[in-house]
């Protein structure tokens, strides 16, 4: 990564939280444990933490760019694996959790939301949830709450989740420095860019 990769901008002192969780992600990047770092982030980011593990992904396969699937596919494994968990959450421990995840984690109105989807087509929100910015981490513990099959969860979250993640990684494989130019030049705002997606996740929820 050059130096250009590693600028963060300055947007005064009283920085957003989420953005402090964005560089804090970012700099294991840097370090010897990127990898265990991708794989525990994917996991959390499943079912708690709020900064998706794209971040991560990219800046290692950026890094190492022969390795890109092999970051892919771990940030697949983690992320299925989190996604179980979280259906543990709301299958097994709902009744305690609950305060500590509404509305710190996300609302009561999105929740409500997706049980109300799951009732229609549980696979086919799982995959959506799983492939793009929608918070996964609502579909995950809302899948224990309503108890779909858990192999819905599994499947769906494999399917898209791989797709996801694979499409990532794929292009920094096959392009390599067009990647590495245009995301070099453009970090910050990437990074922004997958704040503004995760947020309008959390709205579309809402609101669809």
């Amino acid at each position: 990564m050059t130096e250009a990769a590693t600028t963060k901008v300055s947007v005064g002192p009283r920085r957003h939280i989420l953005r402090r969780l964005y560089d804090w992600t970012l700099h294991w990047a840097h370090t010897p444990y990127g990898v265990p770092a991708l794989f525990v982030l994917a996991v959390a980011e499943s079912s708690f933490f709020p900064v998706p593990p794209d971040v991560l992904l990219i800046a290692l396969a950026l890094g190492r760019r022969e390795r890109a699937l092999w970051f892919a596919l771990v940030c697949s494994v983690g992320s299925v694996l989190g996604g179980m968990i979280g259906y543990w959450i709301g299958n097994a421990a709902w009744h305690v959790l609950q305060p500590y995840f509404i509305p710190y984690v996300f609302s009561q109105a999105a929740f409500d939301k997706v049980v109300a989807w799951y009732n229609d087509g549980a696979f086919v929100y799982v995959f959506l949830a799983a492939f793009t910015p929608i918070p996964y981490k609502v579909f995950t513990i809302a899948a224990g709450v309503c108890r779909i099959p858990f192999w819905i969860l599994v499947v769906g979250s494999v399917v898209g989740r791989s797709a996801r993640f694979f499409i990532v990684g794929g292009l920094i494989y096959l392009l390599g420095e067009r990647v590495r130019a245009f995301v070099e030049t453009y970090f910050d705002r990437l990074l922004w860019a997958l704040l503004v997606l995760a947020i309008l996740g959390f709205v579309a929820v809402k609101y669809l």
